[in-house]
């Protein structure tokens, strides 16, 4: 309001003075009065002082003979063009109206394309964020199950934390560190604990934080994340699915996309030593190592490549006893047991094992986590979850469980099979009974007669069928089994080199092309001869295991009668019950799940000195 009110105030210093208006008429007979002392004429318009000192303004006609009047009676004559005269605020804001309008529209677009950070102009701004430890500090005390993987990644926090140690001698820490893992091992986690044990800046951004659709925006963002880095230095910048921003360039017709190479040359200049970026150690996580562009992984840049693998069962127990802290337990709980029921677990499907067996004890309105919780939690996430509404015939059951009895009875007689953990007939996901064998301990490399252990322990379930029911009674149920069974055979056949009559060859091997930045697998030329042969070799390793199940369940007939009426009974039984009923000849006596329930948890009350509460 101050700054429109100086404007007109000052736009015409005249205008403060408020004129009369005056009939053109009067005004003559003043100027034959003579009390016309001074006129100002704009125009047609004309204003002026009379003798007394009042102000006036008049329009007047086109007079030819106004101004000799004027002259003759002495009046002091100012003659003013009319574009002299400042325009008025309401005109410049009208004029000026659909520009800023255009303006307006235009910023706000802007922002929203680049959620309205940095400001309109702020899409060349880097998106890494800081994490500080108000979010919580991570240490490697919080990291489990990956030692190997922390000692490689040791020398760069004692380097945070006393470069001069490695300098005195003439060494230079790795400018990059390249985490490689499937998902859910781990990587951001020993990341973020690196930057928690040397106690420096973190900055975390995604690999498709780089690509916009402007051109340019990209390399521009890696600039700023390098100055940031260095002003903050030493400091960590953490970049997470490098390969979204890191796939081999120029494969394929026409190159690949030019914003995202553009962005990946930016990156690959600023790490090269073009500029010294003392202090700052650039992190990257992918699980995608295979399609990176070469010259990102050569010594200088990301040259230290740290393998994050899936835990063994040490590193499995390690971790659960990490994420077990943060629930009550029962004093029934054995993290050993549940590591070694879990092989192939990550340790985000450890925690979410340890997340759902809480969920599922507060859903039973318990107050501590008893073992019956977890294995029930780790049989929903392996298998899926228990489908007890489902409508089954005493006809269907009965098939099922003959079906499910025959892959047991298979597997208990097979040497090289792992041990039966659980045998169900209870619909699990999308199947209507499950067989969970468990090995051991964690194998890495597997033998030709655990194999063909496996093969016919899949064909466990038809053989059973047919020897039951009869050859036109079988089902559709053994076409998961079947498929199994023959991708196991092929790839003996083609890739482990396992076919007498083939030999030790790979046949079919894939071979990975980078094609518009997409990877593709493209099949290699086979022959129609070496194609029958490798069929041939195929249908003979899964007629072998079939014969093989044949034979066994032929000979253990009365034990497949006695575990298929187990099951109809029970519908649930554990490998050991499965041991000693076949083995021992003991049936399975257990008390009602209600009973269960209330005998674990009271036991687990009572050993923390607390009371159950009373029963429903």
């Amino acid at each position: 309001m101050l700054i429109v009110g100086l404007f007109q105030l000052f736009q015409n210093p005249k205008n403060t003075i408020v004129a009369d208006k005056m009939p053109f008429s009067e005004f003559l007979k003043n100027i034959d009065d003579g009390r016309v002392v001074q006129v100002e004429i704009r125009g047609n318009n004309i204003e002026g002082i009379l003798s007394n000192g009042s102000v006036f303004n008049t329009y007047a006609p086109n007079d030819p003979n106004l101004v000799e009047k004027l002259s003759a009676k002495g009046v002091t004559i100012t003659a003013v063009p009319l574009e002299d005269k400042m325009p008025s605020l309401l005109g410049i804001l009208l004029s000026w109206f659909p520009m800023l309008l255009l303006i307006g529209v235009w910023i706000f677009f802007m922002r929203q394309m680049q959620g309205g950070k940095g400001g309109a102009m702020g899409f060349g701004k880097s998106k890494a964020k800081l994490l500080s430890e108000s979010r919580g500090k991570i240490t490697f005390n919080d990291v489990a199950g990956i030692d190997e993987a922390k000692e490689e990644v040791e020398e760069i926090v004692e380097f945070l934390k006393d470069p001069r140690k490695f300098r005195r001698l003439g060494g230079k820490i790795p400018k990059g560190a390249l985490l490689i893992g499937p998902p859910g091992t781990g990587k951001t986690l020993l990341a973020k604990a690196i930057a928690g044990e040397a106690n420096v800046p973190f900055y975390t951004i995604s690999g498709s934080d780089f690509v916009e659709m402007f051109v340019g925006v990209g390399a521009s963002r890696v600039r700023d994340m390098m100055e940031q880095g260095k002003k903050n230095a030493p400091c960590i910048i953490f970049i997470d699915e490098i390969d979204a921003v890191g796939r081999s360039r120029g494969a394929g017709l026409g190159g690949g996309n030019d914003e995202r190479e553009q962005t990946l040359n930016q990156l690959l200049v600023e790490m090269d030593g073009f500029e010294t970026n003392e202090g700052v150690i650039i992190i990257a996580a992918t699980n995608r190592p295979d399609v990176l562009d070469p010259a990102l992984l050569r010594p200088g840049r990301f040259d230290r490549q740290v393998v994050v693998s899936n835990p063994d069962i040490l590193g499995r127990e390690a971790i659960l006893k990490v994420h077990i802290k943060k629930i009550s337990i029962g004093p029934d709980v054995k993290l050993r047991t549940i590591a070694r029921g879990t092989p192939g677990f990550s340790g985000a499907d450890l925690a979410n094992l340890c997340n759902e067996s809480a969920l599922l004890a507060a859903r039973k309105n318990k107050r501590v986590v008893t073992m019956s919780d977890i294995e029930e939690s780790k049989d929903r996430v392996m298998m899926g979850a228990e489908r007890r509404s489902m409508v089954m015939t005493d006809d269907d059951k009965k098939l099922t469980a003959y079906h499910e009895g025959g892959h047991a009875i298979v597997a208990l007689n097979e040497e090289a099979s792992d041990p039966i953990h659980k045998a169900t007939i209870i619909p699990r996901g999308r199947a209507l009974g499950v067989v969970w064998t468990l090995p051991e301990r964690d194998k890495y490399s597997h033998t030709r007669e655990y194999l063909e252990a496996n093969i016919s322990k899949a064909m466990g379930g038809r053989v059973a069928e047919e020897m039951i029911f009869g050859h036109d009674k079988v089902t559709s149920g053994a076409s998961s089994d079947i498929s199994m069974a023959t991708s196991l055979a092929k790839d003996m056949v083609t890739k482990f080199g396992m076919s007498n009559e083939l030999g030790p060859l790979a046949y079919g091997a894939n071979q990975d092309e980078v094609f518009l930045g997409r990877q593709i697998a493209r099949q290699e030329h086979m022959s129609e001869e070496t194609a029958k042969k490798v069929d041939a070799e195929i249908k003979k390793i899964v007629d072998a295991g079939y014969q093989r199940a044949k034979q066994i369940l032929t000979e253990k007939t009365d034990d497949l009668h006695k575990l298929a009426k187990a099951l109809l009974a029970y519908e649930t039984l554990s490998g050991e019950e499965i041991r000693n009923l076949i083995i021992k000849n003991i049936e399975p006596t257990r008390t009602s799940d209600e009973k269960n329930i209330d005998k674990d948890e009271s036991s687990a009350l009572g050993s923390l000195g607390l009371k159950p509460k009373p029963a429903h």
